[in-house]
Formats: C-alpha cells, structure tokens, sequence
C-alpha cells in the first residue's frame, strides 16, 4: 500500500484493518494506491502495479489519484471468477461518492468491504 501524506498514521492502520478484514472474509488480497499514477492513461499504470503484487490472480488493487479524481479497480483471474465488473463499478461508486466529500478513508473502507464481500464465495447447501 502507498498512501504517502494522503493518509494520517491512524488513518493508515484503519486501512490496515479493513484490508486484514476483507482478506480474512474472501480469501483474496488487497492493495490500495493513494496517490499520482504515472502517466496519462491511469489504467495502464493500475494494472502494471497490480502485475507486480506477489499474486496477482488472487489480487485486488485499488488506485486512487485524488488530484485527477481517477479510481481504478484492478482484479487477477482468480477474482474475476468471483467479483463481476458490475459489482466492481458499484464498490467504485461508492468509493467515488466518499471521495467527492473529502473521505478518502471513509471511501476505501467502504469499498474494500463492499468488493470482498461480492467475492466472498458463497455456501452452497447439498440434499
């Protein structure tokens, strides 16, 4: 996680603890990037970060550049057997809607939970 002075020490640990939480729950990791992506397009820099992550397939990575107002969302083939693109335009809503207040924390916590809760597998019951 990169977050530089976009985020206090404290607002980091509750980062921390949301990603610990959604990881627990899903099974699946998470990063988040708060910060300038290199370049002009922010996709290709999301997903260029993400392809380094110890295991991408079984990755999530959020990108936020405030100063652009971008987000991205960025999933490994693992995941994407989980999460569909709806569910991570809904989470990226949510975020974006924290944003636009001013919470940046708030908006990743929101949409941390949100994205490993749609990847959550779900229980299946047999007769």
């Amino acid at each position: 996680m990169a977050a530089g002075e976009l985020l206090s020490e404290s607002d980091r640990l509750a980062l921390d603890r949301a990603i610990r939480v959604a990881e627990q729950s899903c099974r699946f990791e998470f990063s988040v990037y708060a910060g300038p992506a290199e370049g002009d397009d922010t996709r290709a820099w999301a997903t260029r970060l993400h392809n380094r992550l110890v295991a991408p397939a079984r990755s999530v990575l959020i990108l936020v550049d405030p100063a652009r107002r971008v987000t991205e969302v960025v999933t490994g083939g693992d995941v994407r057997r989980h999460l569909t693109d709806a569910e991570v335009e809904l989470a990226v809503l949510a975020m974006t809607s924290e944003f636009a207040s001013g919470k940046l924390l708030g908006g990743l916590q929101r949409g941390i939970a949100m994205l490993a809760e749609h990847a959550r597998p779900q229980n299946t019951l047999h007769a």
